[in-house]
């Protein structure tokens, strides 16, 4: 019998299964979607994330990047805070979904094209996408079918606007070597270097307006942008999007399935991977429901941090405080930073 079914093969479902594979579990991956597979995303790993994929024998290429910048987007004035850890890398999500897709076919890992609708859960054993295996593994996403499907979803936070995120990549040799945040009254942007002739632009915003629009706010961004843009607009969103549980009998949740807040503090990735790996260890150790506490555990730091900035963001006195109060204290921000790295 096959021992985790994988629902998704995007980072946390491919991760997931590389960690079975390694630990000698029988993994099958179902996704529909053919290889490279691709989403609005910052595309920032974090140190923390390089180290992990690094330990799991994955190869992303990409374009180092040495910390966090703030920069405020009426003033210019701007606050640093530089990795302990080593580097972070800009790594568009194709890639690093076509790097982790071939390490889980060197491992082994059975990809199938199938989408997992229906779960039915037995005493030892659960089937779904017409099969069956000991667990299931719902890596489904943002708006994890699976999670719906079960009732899981927790309801949406009365009076707490919904944000919403765009990416676009544009044909620009990066001016800096660390993922600048802009800071405007109304969204974020975030500058992340991909390559040495291209960056990843992500606006996050609670305004549904087109990404010309929102880049606008940002005026000596649209100004060094306009004419490089080389992909179409990606979009996601709503982006808080809470779980009940993260074990629901055979049923463990990873990734954005499991419960997401914001994209920040850029921290997804790096808990996608780590809670990845805790997952297959509470399953190997015969302890799956051990994996709801092990997830609360690791996820602790990125949701309180993430919960404030955006309390802060929400609050018209307090948000244009934000980048001058990460300059007037240095150590704080760089510790902020590296809290999450």
């Amino acid at each position: 019998m096959i021992d985790l079914l994988i629902a998704g093969g995007g980072p946390a479902g491919l991760a997931t299964a590389i960690h079975g594979a390694l630990a000698g579990l029988e993994v099958v991956v179902a996704e529909p979607r053919p290889t490279p597979i691709d989403k609005a995303c910052g595309e920032g790993l974090m140190p923390g994330a390089v180290r992990r994929l690094g330990e799991l024998g994955v190869a992303v290429s990409g374009q180092p990047f040495r910390g966090i910048r703030y920069v405020d987007g009426v003033s210019g004035l701007r606050a640093e805070g530089l990795f302990r850890s080593g580097p972070g890398l800009g790594a568009r999500r194709t890639d690093l979904q076509s790097a982790l897709a071939e390490r889980a076919a060197q491992l082994g890992v059975q990809v199938l094209p199938q989408r997992v609708d229906q779960v039915r859960q037995g005493v030892d054993h659960v089937t779904a996408a017409g099969l069956t295996a000991r667990y299931l593994v719902a890596a489904d996403g943002l708006h994890s079918p699976v999670r719906r499907g079960l009732g899981l979803s927790a309801p949406a936070t009365p009076r707490r606007p919904a944000r919403y995120g765009l990416r676009r990549h544009f044909a620009v040799e990066p001016w800096s070597d660390l993922v600048e945040v802009h800071w405007s009254a109304r969204c974020e942007a975030y500058i992340t270097p991909l390559a040495p002739d291209r960056i990843g632009v992500a606006v996050l915003t609670t305004d549904q307006a087109p990404f010309d629009e929102q880049l606008a706010r940002f005026p000596h961004l649209a100004d060094r942008l306009t004419g490089y843009a080389d992909t179409p607009v990606r979009g996601a969103g709503p982006l808080r999007q809470g779980a009940r549980v993260r074990v629901a009998g055979r049923v463990l949740f990873v990734g954005d399935a499991a419960g997401y807040v914001d994209a920040l503090t850029g921290e997804g990735l790096t808990l996608a991977v780590t809670a990845a790996g805790e997952l297959v260890r509470c399953v190997k150790a015969g302890r799956p429901q051990a994996y709801e506490q092990a997830w609360r555990d690791l996820s602790r730091s990125y949701r309180t941090l993430t919960e404030s900035l955006l309390w802060a963001r929400r609050r018209p006195r307090l948000a244009p405080r934000i980048v001058p109060l990460a300059a007037r204290l240095p150590r704080v921000f760089t510790g902020a930073v590296n809290l999450l790295a």
